[in-house]
């Protein structure tokens, strides 16, 4: 099968509304050049369209028209570096999906420790934020949960309660190897984070060894989250008011 072929049937498989990238494609470097011209001319058909230099979708049709992909899937390849994460969607869209705020940010918040990302395609525009710790495929969910319990008090009509069973939940989800993985890795979050999951691990009741996270805070520090005792009774024990 020749390079425009196995393209084309890689194409065909993709689901409408699905971007790519020259490293979705069944092609290896030296095929590039080929590929390339096979990629122009499917765009020229309007069987795919670029979004920017070397990022494309499948275009989706409906009977209304064609439909651009989600801002998620648009961002999705600025995420990953030959393959592999660099990068993860934070702040206000973050925490809209995760059900803690109502509200859709304008400009959408990309972590990242190798490298500082900005987008700007059509209506989509995202700024950087300098990851704590280098971002994979293994650990991102922890860094979005940490990132939740960092912007606690930025975080748009936040409702306490709800927020705190949201947090308790995706929280159960994590087996003792992940949760010890989230443990270590919020010690690189500044003290009010390690104080904040400290006082939910030990509500949730995981048997989790918190010494390290006790230790690294300074046990005459407060650490002012707007939480009311009756729905974290765990928070005088972390100094949290």
């Amino acid at each position: 099968m020749n390079i425009a072929k196995k393209i084309e049937k890689q194409i065909d498989n993709f689901e409408q509304g699905d971007t790519f990238t020259y490293k979705d494609l069944p092609i290896n470097k030296k095929e590039y050049s080929a590929a390339s011209k096979t990629i122009e001319r499917l765009i020229k058909k309007g069987k795919i369209k670029r979004i920017s230099t070397g990022i494309f979708y499948k275009p989706k049709q409906t009977i209304f028209g064609e439909i651009k992909p989600d801002e998620e899937k648009i961002i999705t390849p600025y995420l990953f570096k030959n393959g592999k994460r660099i990068a993860y969607i934070t702040g206000l869209l973050l925490y809209n999906k995760m059900g803690l705020t109502t509200q859709i940010p304008k400009e959408i918040g990309i972590a990242s420790r190798e490298k500082r990302i900005y987008i700007t395609k059509g209506n989509i525009k995202a700024s950087a934020v300098k990851s704590y710790v280098e971002v994979t495929d293994e650990n991102y969910k922890y860094l979005e949960f940490l990132d939740a319990l960092k912007d606690w008090r930025k975080i748009p009509d936040l409702d306490k309660k709800s927020a705190i069973k949201i947090l308790m939940n995706i929280l159960k989800k994590f087996n003792k190897k992940q949760t010890n993985e989230l443990v270590e890795i919020a010690l690189s979050y500044p003290p009010r984070v390690r104080a904040f999951l400290g006082a939910l691990l030990e509500y949730s009741k995981k048997k989790i060894n918190l010494k390290n996270l006790e230790e690294s805070l300074n046990p005459l520090s407060e650490y002012k989250l707007g939480i009311p005792k009756n729905i974290l009774p765990t928070i005088e024990k972390w100094n949290i008011k």
